[in-house]
């Protein structure tokens, strides 16, 4: 065991601990550290990863990629090396203290569009009277789904007379055959309110759609998240607006409820969020800017006595 080769020990423990207990995206992210892993150190033994080694396999990789990739690496690798650790297998843990590099962050595109911005963006989608790209666009803005959430939804998820929508399940776009599969978490269960206007316009588009068939993957149509933010680039370069993607409108309706005054828990149960700690990360930008705002209320109301 301790003349493994790191890469191997490594595969071995993801199959052991993470195969069927991940979702499929996480899944993916611990086979592409291996694959790294591979690459960079392909003869490295696990008993022979020391902290010295393991600083070198985070620097190679911190070569070629920015800091907060290299700090995701570490952490799916960490988990292993200390599982390791706890038997017996290597003699000290070293991942201790180990100094996350990277190439400097690119210039971040904004994720999210203002009031003005979005009226302008959904003026120029094409909302006739198919189930196209650009209802689920439209319905994403209105309700701050993730994609595959968007693409698992049915007929029988949405209650007009109560004006809500369940998301109880999410789609597996990336799997050929797709599929429904859980949600992300046990609070991505959940049921969002829907404004009337939306009502009214799902209501018509609905009323001849399968009840169990995805209402924008009919005939066994698939649609690729790529596919979604070309359409979405489009229409924020006629709209004249900051390019942004499909999980850019998530971020949009977050981000204009928050200003709007909506409470942070509220806005949390809303996205699925497992804890409001999630969304204050998210959005501490915008929460940072509310509590200026906050202050220069609290300044005006002191100074009245």
């Amino acid at each position: 065991m301790a003349k493994q080769k790191l890469s191997d020990y490594y595969l071995n423990w993801v199959k052991l601990y993470k195969q069927n207990a991940v979702r499929d995206v996480t899944l993916q992210k611990y086979e592409f550290v291996y694959r790294k892993i591979c690459e960079l150190a392909p003869d490295l033994k696990i008993n022979e990863v020391t902290r010295q080694t393991y600083q070198e396999l985070l620097n190679a990789y911190a070569e070629t990629h920015e800091k907060s990739t290299v700090a995701d690496f570490h952490h799916h690798l960490k988990a292993c090396l200390q599982d390791a650790f706890d038997e017996g297998t290597i003699k000290t843990d070293p991942t201790r203290r180990a100094i996350i590099k990277g190439r400097d962050s690119k210039p971040k595109k904004k994720k999210f569009l203002n009031l003005y911005e979005l009226h302008a963006f959904i003026a120029d989608l094409e909302l006739n009277d198919v189930l196209t790209v650009d209802w689920l666009i439209y319905l994403t803005a209105k309700t701050g789904l993730r994609f595959a959430e968007a693409l698992a939804l049915v007929p029988s998820d949405f209650d007009f007379g109560n004006q809500t929508l369940t998301i109880s399940k999410t789609w597996n776009y990336r799997d050929k055959q797709g599929g429904f599969q859980p949600t992300k978490n046990k609070s991505s269960n959940r049921k969002i309110l829907l404004d009337f206007k939306t009502v009214q316009r799902f209501k018509p588009l609905l009323e001849h759609c399968a009840e169990d068939t995805p209402i924008f993957l009919a005939n066994g149509h698939r649609i690729y998240n790529s596919t979604v933010n070309n359409t979405m680039k489009k229409h924020c370069e006629n709209a004249d607006v900051p390019t942004i993607t499909i999980h850019g409108l998530r971020h949009t309706h977050a981000s204009l409820l928050l200003f709007e005054g909506v409470s942070v828990s509220s806005v949390a149960r809303r996205l699925g969020h497992s804890s409001t700690l999630t969304t204050q990360r998210t959005y501490i930008h915008i929460i940072r800017e509310l509590e200026n705002k906050d202050n220069d209320k609290i300044l005006a109301h002191l100074s009245r006595f």
